[in-house]
């Protein structure tokens, strides 16, 4: 047995040392990232991922904002509301060390859909956003239709939806999600734990490293 041990050793090192596992729990080659999702396969035998489809919202600058306002950046969306009394203000404060963190990255922006767009005006997001003392360059607090916003937070990986049960009426994910230029979904974590965000941070860090 003690042969048996020193012989796999080796083997389990190559095995850490070439994989690492990202916030998601899952096993991505060193350096890379996963594409999350359902992948679809073509007749002609090409395998593509998950993508996020066509968008439109306003944000706090009453500004349109669609997929072309991140064309050649990653970003790093949430699903919130101004008046949530449990998870959000956690939330927004983890976006918020992530947007100070990467200060000096233009390649990153930052995407806040509310969840409550009959009482988060875009007047209302704009004061948000100015006590955060967020840039809509780099930080969009949008709104629009309900149910985009809604179905749109199926292909985030998220949730998003009214329940009158729920905490502030809404029912929603405390999950930060990261899209890559190609709008892929790359990686996700928990909003709500500083630690779990710590490790979205390296997760940032390997796909601006792709870029």
């Amino acid at each position: 047995m003690k042969n048996f041990i020193l012989l796999i050793i080796p083997f389990l090192a190559i095995i850490i040392l070439t994989n690492c596992v990202n916030s998601t729990g899952q096993i991505a080659q060193k350096g890379t990232l996963p594409c999350l999702g359902n992948k679809i396969y073509t007749e002609e035998g090409d395998t593509l991922c998950h993508t996020i489809p066509d968008f439109e919202f306003v944000n706090q600058d009453s500004q349109i904002v669609n997929n072309s306002t991140f064309e050649n950046k990653a970003y790093v969306v949430d699903f919130f509301f101004i008046s949530c009394p449990t998870i959000c203000p956690k939330v927004t404060k983890q976006m918020l060390r992530l947007y100070d963190h990467f200060e000096e990255e233009d390649r990153l922006m930052f995407l806040a859909h509310s969840i409550d767009p009959k009482r988060d005006t875009v007047e209302r997001l704009a004061h948000y956003a100015s006590n955060l003392g967020a840039s809509s360059d780099r930080w969009h607090f949008i709104t629009g239709e309900k149910d985009a916003i809604y179905e749109i937070a199926d292909d985030y990986f998220s949730v998003a939806m009214e329940d009158a049960d729920a905490p502030g009426g809404f029912n929603h994910s405390g999950r930060l999600i990261l899209v890559d230029k190609d709008r892929k979904v790359r990686a996700f974590c928990d909003g709500t734990d500083p630690v779990s965000v710590t490790r979205f941070i390296g997760d940032i860090d390997l796909l601006l490293n792709e870029m």
